[in-house]
């Protein structure tokens, strides 16, 4: 993002830079957004132990500072240096000293400097309520990170996840949200604890393993049908050969009411799809493999930042995904359709509403959006 003669990162620091001398501006951009303070590994892995903000001596303006980071600014990768999220109603909920300042982005052309007296901070808490924090289901692009090229690629593969909670999809970098976040991610649900399991997750993501056998068998017998009329088979042609399908290879039926109600939810959404234009007359989507090549690629970014890889691991490990998807799909479109129908068969609970105007949401922003990487970086 070019403003003046400095190309911003991300839109965040775009604003900052044109919010120069406008506090209100300043404080609404800051409301807004993920801020990042620096500290050790070992103080963040300490149990019990809570880090004090970071401060520092500015000499050039004789007072003491708690220099702080948008997304955009984040340093490179270092193994022993991380970060942690905050955002400025919690700095001002936290702050130590009256005659301590905000320094955000210090010595960049968006930097911005604040006072933090009682009144400032009340602001800063305003700032913050009304701002909402950090904005979910939206595209965010690092200016100065892959936008091209294979790796560009992989990454774009779990741009549904980054989209859905407002992170940078083009970063292999320092972190995915933040070192504790990111730890804590992997733990649960992934049951990562260190690099060892990071490795075997990844692979079995790689193979789909997780996505479901019984939705992929489902899918399965409908493109095996296909094959054999040489068309696709009406709903009751496909209906019929799941149930014959379950009848013969599981006698006991420990899958076939599974399988049943698996083709309803498919069926429904694929109707869904096609009067919403996200599938033409006729469309169907063959495989659910996206949804594991996709969470894939971010267990890999929540993995480099807890330092479970190192950036050289994590390239090769999206590479690795990337090969897999291009294997089981032949356009972003397609790649698209599998992640949100698998994430709406398996999470079609309660009101299934909301999540299904999210998911469509997240589709059509990747594929849509004159910015998104889906738009941008050729499938094959």
């Amino acid at each position: 993002m070019i403003t003046g003669s400095w190309a911003a990162p991300t839109y965040t620091e775009q604003l900052l830079y044109q919010a120069r001398g406008d506090r209100a501006a300043v404080l609404d951009a800051l409301g807004r957004t993920r801020l990042y303070v620096l500290l050790p590994r070992l103080h963040a892995d300490a149990p019990g132990y809570t880090p004090p903000l970071p401060s520092r001596r500015d000499k050039a303006a004789r007072r003491t500072v708690v220099p702080v980071l948008t997304e955009g600014m984040l340093p490179p990768w270092h193994p022993e240096w991380v970060f942690k999220q905050t955002t400025i109603d919690r700095l001002a909920a936290a702050w130590p000293n009256d005659r301590w300042w905000l320094d955000v982005n210090s010595g960049t052309p968006c930097a911005q400097a604040l006072p933090a007296r009682p009144s400032d901070r009340r602001a800063w808490q305003e700032a913050g309520t009304q701002g909402g924090g950090p904005a979910r289901l939206r595209l965010l692009t690092h200016t100065g990170e892959h936008l091209h090229g294979p790796v560009a690629h992989a990454l774009a593969l779990g741009a549904h996840l980054a989209v859905l909670n407002g992170l940078v999809w083009n970063r292999l970098g320092a972190q995915y949200e933040d070192y504790p976040t990111d730890v804590s991610r992997l733990r649960r649900p992934w049951a990562v604890h260190h690099r060892a399991d990071f490795r075997d997750k990844v692979r079995t993501l790689i193979a789909t393993r997780l996505v479901g056998r019984v939705p992929e068998a489902v899918l399965g017998i409908r493109r095996r049908l296909t094959a054999r009329l040489g068309g696709p088979p009406t709903d009751e042609q496909w209906a019929a050969a799941v149930t014959e399908t379950f009848q013969r290879e599981d006698p006991y039926g420990e899958d076939r009411a599974e399988a049943v109600e698996f083709l309803r939810r498919i069926t429904h959404y694929e109707g869904r799809f096609r009067v919403d234009g996200l599938l033409p007359p006729g469309g169907r989507v063959d495989t659910l493999a996206a949804f594991d090549h996709g969470r894939a690629v971010n267990v890999v970014r929540l993995a480099l930042g807890a330092r479970y890889c190192d950036p050289q691991e994590a390239e090769q490990s999206v590479l690795s995904v990337l090969e897999a998807a291009r294997r089981a799909y032949g356009s972003w479109e397609e790649f698209s359709l599998g992640y949100v129908l698998a994430r709406l068969i398996h999470f079609d609970e309660g009101d299934p509403e909301p999540m299904y105007r999210e998911s469509l949401t997240l589709h059509r922003t990747l594929t849509q959006d004159a910015s998104s990487p889906y738009r941008n970086i050729p499938w094959s």
